[in-house]
């Protein structure tokens, strides 16, 4: 009777079994922390009196906010990072050789199906698309875990979400993801675990599935999850796991689970969406939003910024150029992505259209750099959060979308339904 985050938590606990509410010692399969985050936590580190990390291997530092530097501060923030990760031997990806943490760790064979995975970024749940139990937590909690080995946590209800059907032309997991934000609110599933089924959902790609494991924390929830299928063992096979991390394991959720709630969609009235600032729940179609005219587009972050992004992006700006009142900025998530997107043709097409590409960051998305706004613009991204202020001024509006309605939005100088610029053809579910 347990769901499949109960029962990755009750081994990890050493328990037979757990239930919502319950209070337990976590062990942790990988710990992450990136430029922002990690300095906090590694001066946490050397306030405990501890002289080495649990586990080296198990351990990632990812330097991908501020990086390549824009100033002295930032510089300074990946320099504790860098001295940190050499001094104790924990994995460390460099610039050139990285990318954004969440599109770079599964990638990596990091992180797969039945581990526990925590790191100081809100977005960790990301790795529930492959079957793991990911969460953000604080910096301390992040210090304690490095020291060792062990979180404290509350263990979560688990909210099941089914999409029947198929999906409509250019729907991808993004416009599935908002649209459940936008059905249940931004604290609609506070502090659980998202458990998405379905058959729209077993169709979904793997890229699909990060994008929606992603924005589970947009939600409030503690964690998004998935089950371990055939599309989940295709992408851990052709990124085999790292030496050193904890093994992989397979869990199914009970078919008499005691979900706190089950919410059913039919996958055929979902559209291609939009969210209007000031929150990710704010959504509408995107037919309903064709008169906005928007500043910039960008292309990228964990959310966005795998190869299937890219190449849907490419699709449709192949043949077009950018509106010339429109900057477009396309951001590949890791350098894996973007060699592939070099060979696949994709960057040729997006610096043919008048897009600028550039090394994988996370830098605009919350308003690091890479792309800020001033006072009064207007950015329609593939990213995450459009709160006040996110990406520049706080007299600048974000609105976030799938790669697909962006790359339409960036060719028409204002948001755009895909099917507009296709020629009207039909394209399939992406």
């Amino acid at each position: 009777m347990a769901t499949i985050t109960e029962k990755i938590l009750s081994v990890h606990a050493g328990r037979d079994n757990v239930s919502p509410g319950d209070f337990a010692n976590v062990a942790v399969d990988m710990v992450l922390a990136n430029d922002i985050t990690g300095p906090l936590a590694i001066r946490e580190f050397h306030k405990l009196g501890v002289k080495r990390v649990f586990d080296p291997a198990r351990i990632v530092m990812v330097p991908d906010h501020f990086v390549p530097n824009k100033d002295i501060a930032s510089a300074i923030q990946a320099q504790e990072l860098r001295e940190f990760a050499r001094e104790q031997g924990v994995v460390y990806y460099e610039a050139g050789r990285a990318g954004i943490e969440h599109v770079l760790l599964p990638e990596e064979g990091l992180v797969g199906p039945g581990q526990v995975v925590i790191g100081a970024d809100s977005h960790t749940c990301t790795y529930g698309a492959i079957g793991a139990f990911a969460t953000g937590m604080g910096s301390t909690d992040i210090a304690v875990a490095m020291a060792t080995g062990d979180i404290w946590m509350k263990v979560p209800p688990t909210i099941k979400f089914v999409f029947h059907g198929r999906l409509n032309p250019w729907v991808s997991g993004k416009d599935l993801i908002l649209h459940t934000i936008g059905n249940i609110g931004i604290d609609g599933a506070l502090y659980a675990a998202m458990e998405f089924h379905g058959e729209a959902i077993e169709r979904l790609d793997i890229d699909g599935r990060f994008t929606m494991a992603n924005m589970a924390i947009e939600a409030g929830a503690k964690a998004g999850i998935f089950q371990v299928d055939a599309i989940t063992h295709t992408y851990t096979t052709a990124h085999p796991q790292r030496t050193g991390t904890a093994p992989y394991r397979t869990y199914v959720t009970d078919s008499d689970a005691d979900y706190s709630q089950i919410i059913e969609y039919e996958a055929s009235d979902i559209e291609p969406l939009v969210a209007f600032p000031h929150l990710p729940s704010n959504t509408r179609p995107v037919r309903q939003a064709n008169s906005v005219p928007i500043d910039q587009v960008v292309i990228g972050s964990c959310t966005n910024g795998r190869l299937n992004d890219l190449k849907v992006a490419a699709k449709l700006l192949e043949g077009h150029v950018v509106h010339p009142s429109v900057r477009c900025i396309i951001i590949p998530g890791t350098q894996q992505v973007y060699t592939k997107a070099i060979e696949e043709g994709f960057v040729r097409i997006f610096l043919d259209a008048g897009a600028v590409v550039s090394t994988p960051t996370c830098g605009p998305c919350l308003g690091g750099y890479m792309g800020i706004l001033a006072p009064e613009e207007r950015c329609l991204s593939t990213t995450n959060r459009n709160f006040i202020g996110r990406m520049g001024s706080p007299q600048s509006e974000v609105y976030l979308a799938g790669p697909a309605v962006a790359a339409a939005t960036a060719v028409t100088g204002r948001i755009t339904h895909p099917a507009d610029i296709s020629g009207g053809g039909v394209e399939k579910s992406i």
